[in-house]
């Protein structure tokens, strides 16, 4: 069957397809990808704004149109952080539900994380023992460690790139105490979580996720997305405190010039550095392998899960 998961995530709205089946994994089959950066679209209220309501119905719209002109039996659609946090989230919801009919279902961070760990584990498997998987978003820092399919431990913190970004580097370049006082914050707030894991004990393998770490990675010198899924891609914390100090001495033009950096991501890319740099730093990891698996996947997964027992109680 041909499955849609449409992500209404803090920067994009992302309708992945993939032809599947349970017991197999996942083939893209197409993709349809609009920047809304809706995390930025939030007025000093909190709430989303008409034009990025507009927006957004817009987007919906056509990625519904999309699902059905590639045959999707069913679309998987959720929201994340932005639509989540925003104060007028209950309208924005009926708002796509009456315009396009698609009932967007809002998941928690905790969830988010421990999605994207499911699909980590199905990707990398039971022989990499226990995983620490992190996932920096636009909104929000995912974490979760385990041995299972569900971790044992599971996190979500207010440190996506995107949110950051716009909340503490308005300057382009960043000034330095502009950076050291976000490097502060995100050190602080992830510190509070590492007593949390250190008593589940140390991970055979970390792992991360998301657009951000895929960037950084690309800058210190893993292998570029053309040449396959299949390829490792790591990311050493060394090369990483390298880049830091050069990425904040960098204007947004000149990091969109970067070999991987995308002009839409370029702006975030600091602050998803600084995040990265401060979780790598306080879990004690000195090297992470990137997943192309992330929260798409495991809501695709899940959702294959279920099938044979759905499939097992229609008559017939």
């Amino acid at each position: 069957m041909r499955l849609g998961v449409l992500d209404v995530g803090s920067n994009t709205v992302h309708l992945l397809m993939v032809d599947a089946h349970p017991g197999a994994r996942p083939l893209p089959a197409h993709s349809h990808k609009a920047e809304l950066r809706l995390a930025e679209l939030l007025d000093a209220g909190g709430a989303i704004g008409p034009l990025g309501v507009d927006r957004l119905v817009a987007t919906v719209a056509e990625a519904v149109q999309a699902a059905e002109d590639k045959g999707c039996e069913d679309v998987l659609a959720f929201a994340t952080s932005a639509v989540r946090e925003a104060t007028n989230a209950d309208l924005v919801l009926e708002r796509v539900r009456e315009e396009t009919g698609v009932d967007l279902a809002v998941l928690s961070g905790e969830e988010e994380a421990r999605l994207t760990f499911l699909a980590a584990r199905r990707w990398f498997g039971w022989s990499a023992g226990k995983l620490l998987v992190l996932d920096i978003g636009g909104g929000s820092l995912e974490i979760a460690f385990g041995i299972d399919e569900e971790p044992d431990t599971a996190v979500s913190l207010p440190l996506g790139a995107g949110r950051l970004t716009g909340a503490w580097l308005p300057d382009d370049p960043a000034g330095p105490e502009q950076v050291r006082a976000l490097r502060r914050h995100v050190r602080a707030t992830i510190a509070r979580t590492v007593g949390e894991f250190s008593r589940v004990g140390r991970p055979d393998h970390v792992v991360a996720t998301s657009k951000t770490f895929k960037q950084l990675a690309r800058i210190a010198g893993a292998a570029r997305s053309a040449e396959g899924l299949y390829v490792q891609r790591t990311l050493s914390r060394k090369a990483l405190e390298d880049w830091v100090p050069k990425l904040s001495a960098m204007t947004v033009e000149e990091r969109g010039r970067l070999p991987g950096v995308s002009p839409g991501r370029a702006a975030q890319l600091l602050a998803g550095a600084l995040v990265a740099e401060g979780a790598m730093d306080l879990f004690g990891v000195e090297e992470l392998e990137i997943c192309p698996w992330a929260l798409r996947e495991g809501v695709i997964l899940r959702r294959l899960d279920h099938l044979p027992a759905e499939r097992a109680a229609l008559p017939g």
